[in-house]
C-alpha cells in the first residue's frame, strides 16, 4: 500500500489536470491545437531543464535507458499531447472525458500483459465503479456521444498515455522520477517540431495576441504539467501503473466543477451523481484490506 504522501500527490495531480482541461478548452479559442501543445511543452521543457541545471542532479542515461526514454517521450508526450489537443478541438467535451477515462482500464490490462502485475478483484471493482460514474456524467449530463475524427484522435491520445505508463514504471526502477520526467518531456517536445512545421506550412497555425492567454499558458505548463508531472511519475514508481491510472477518472469531475465557476457551465444532478461514483471508485481501489488476525494458540488451530 503506497504511503499517504504519494496518494495526496496523486490527488493533487487530478486537481491540476482537471483544471488544465478547462484551461486547454479556453486557450484553444486563441491557439491552433498543434502549436498550443508544442508551446506548452517548450515552456515546460525550459522549466525542467532550468531546474536540472540549478540542482545539478541529473545523470546521463545509459545506452539501454535511452530506448525506454525515447518510447516514453513518443507515447506519453508526443502522441498523447498531439492527439489530445487535436481531438479536443474536433470532438465534444463529453466524448473527451469518456475516452480519456478509459485509460485506467487500458493500463490495467497492459500492466498485466507486459509488467505481470496482479489484477485483483478490488482494482477491477474500483475501475468499473469509476467508469460508470464517467458514463453517467457523459450520457446523463447533457453531453452528446458520436463517432468522429476527434474521437479517434482522443482514443489514440488515451492509448499513448496508457502505454507510456509501462515505460515510465520500468524506467523508475533505475532512474529517478525527476530524471524520467525531464528526459521524456524534452524528447517528446523535440519530436513534435515537425508537426508544428507542417501546421505552419498548411496555413493552419495561429497564436493568441493577448497577454493573459500567454500567462495562462506558462502557468499551466509550469504548474499543471511540470509539477504535476513530477508527482505523477512518483506515484507510478511507488503506487504502480494501474493504481496511479485510476486517478485519471477524477479530472473529468473536477473539470465540470471548475467549468461551472469559470465558464458558467451548469452542474446537473447526473454530473453530481457521476462524480460521487468516480470518487467512490478511486476509494475502493486504494482501500486498505485488513489482514486476518493470527489465531490464539490452541483455539481453532487444526493440527498438521
Amino acid at each position: 500500500m503506497p504511503n499517504r504522501t504519494v496518494l495526496l500527490k496523486l490527488w493533487g495531480v487530478s486537481l491540476l489536470w482537471g483544471g488544465n482541461y478547462v484551461a486547454s478548452a479556453y486557450m484553444l479559442r486563441d491557439f491552433s491545437p498543434i502549436f498550443l501543445s508544442f508551446a506548452r511543452l517548450v515552456v515546460m521543457s525550459l522549466f525542467l531543464l532550468s531546474l536540472a541545471i540549478i540542482n545539478k542532479s541529473m545523470r546521463w542515461p545509459k545506452k539501454h535507458e535511452w530506448g525506454l526514454l525515447l518510447m516514453a517521450g513518443i507515447t506519453g508526450t508526443l502522441i498523447n499531447q498531439l492527439f489530445y489537443f487535436t481531438g479536443l478541438q474536433e470532438s465534444t467535451a463529453g466524448n473527451a472525458a469518456l475516452i480519456i477515462a478509459l485509460a485506467p482500464i487500458a493500463t490495467t490490462l497492459l500492466s498485466r500483459m507486459f509488467l505481470k502485475e496482479v489484477i485483483t478483484g478490488q482494482k477491477l471493482t474500483g475501475a468499473i465503479v469509476a467508469l460508470i460514474g464517467v458514463v453517467c456524467i457523459v450520457l446523463l449530463g447533457g453531453k452528446q456521444l458520436g463517432i468522429s475524427h476527434g474521437d479517434v484522435y482522443l482514443l489514440v491520445a488515451m492509448l499513448g498515455m496508457s502505454v507510456s505508463l509501462l515505460f515510465i514504471r520500468k524506467l523508475t526502477t533505475v532512474m529517478t522520477s525527476y530524471e524520467v520526467t525531464i528526459y521524456s518531456t524534452v524528447i517528446g517536445t523535440i519530436l513534435m517540431s515537425p508537426a508544428v512545421a507542417v501546421e505552419a506550412l498548411n496555413g493552419d497555425l495561429y497564436a493568441s495576441h493577448r497577454v493573459f492567454t500567454w500567462v495562462l499558458l506558462v502557468c499551466v505548463a509550469v504548474i499543471g504539467q511540470g509539477l504535476a508531472g513530477f508527482w505523477w511519475n512518483q506515484g507510478i514508481a511507488v503506487a504502480g501503473a494501474s493504481m496511479s491510472a485510476m486517478f485519471m477518472n477524477i479530472p473529468p469531475f473536477i473539470a465540470i466543477v471548475v467549468s461551472h465557476f469559470v465558464l458558467g457551465d451548469p452542474i446537473l444532478p447526473a454530473q453530481i451523481g457521476g462524480g460521487v461514483l468516480i470518487l467512490a471508485g478511486v476509494a475502493i481501489t486504494n482501500m486498505k484490506r485488513r489482514l486476518p488476525r493470527e489465531p490464539k494458540a490452541g483455539l481453532g488451530v487444526k493440527g498438521a
